[in-house]
């Protein structure tokens, strides 16, 4: 009778856990977003993140937010990252149907496709945030700094070799994807020169992100330890 009751109560207790979690999920409306400033969009990818590395991601109903968001989509925040498998940009900052948008390239660089959809994303749909994430072990990195060749990934990859020859080594240091080091430090050059790129390249964000309309930063994730440092 005791272990039945026991049972009893560790279901009651998960199950108002379960409670708890969907009661704070928020499917962005005009309403929602328009309340939303640029540095409440990097806190909340901020906490959605911490919720991924405790495990207590929020429960949704992911066919219900379809149906919300079915006549139109709010997100507070761009997220540029790479194509990695390993760094879901829903998954790692515990975000729902129509929070963000999500735009991925190998190398997490900027093209004028990139910046045309940024500007969709802050000028036109309200996104108050552009993140630019980075990470470790980034395939193409390592092909940048090994100057590899291979069809269409060539010319993308001349985009990143001006951030590996920026990067400084002592002279004795192997300057190869052979250097892990190496090839860590010249992924968060990246995300600044990305960064420094996005204004250079759009006037209309550059404008946006000077009056303060929107806050354009960036991240690197550790693909071994699932943990992001945020610029």
């Amino acid at each position: 009778m005791k272990l039945k009751h026991l049972s009893l109560l560790i279901i009651l207790f998960l199950s108002l856990q379960v409670s708890s979690l969907s009661s704070q999920v928020v499917t962005q409306t005009k309403e929602t977003q328009s309340k939303i400033t640029p540095q409440t969009a990097l806190q909340m990818l901020k906490d959605g993140h911490q919720r991924f590395l405790e495990g207590k991601m929020l429960q949704r109903d992911l066919l219900q937010q379809v149906k919300i968001t079915g006549s139109g989509q709010y997100p507070f925040a761009i997220i540029l990252d790479c194509i990695d498998s390993r760094s879901s940009t829903e998954l790692i900052f515990d975000q729902g149907i129509g929070d963000v948008f999500n735009a991925r390239i190998a190398g997490n660089i900027v093209n004028e496709d990139i910046l045309g959809s940024m500007e969709y994303s802050c000028k036109v749909a309200g996104a108050k945030l552009i993140l630019v994430v980075g990470h470790s072990h980034c395939g193409a990195i390592k092909g940048a700094c090994d100057d590899v060749k291979l069809g269409n990934l060539t010319a993308l990859l001349t985009k990143i070799k001006p951030v590996v020859e920026s990067v400084h080594t002592d002279g004795k240091e192997e300057r190869t994807s052979k250097n892990h080091e190496f090839v860590e430090h010249v992924a968060e050059a990246n995300v600044l020169n990305t960064i420094e790129q996005i204004k250079l390249q759009s006037a209309i964000l550059k404008e946006m992100s000077d009056k303060g309309e929107i806050l354009i930063t960036g991240a690197m994730y550790d693909v071994e330890t699932g943990e992001l440092v945020f610029e």
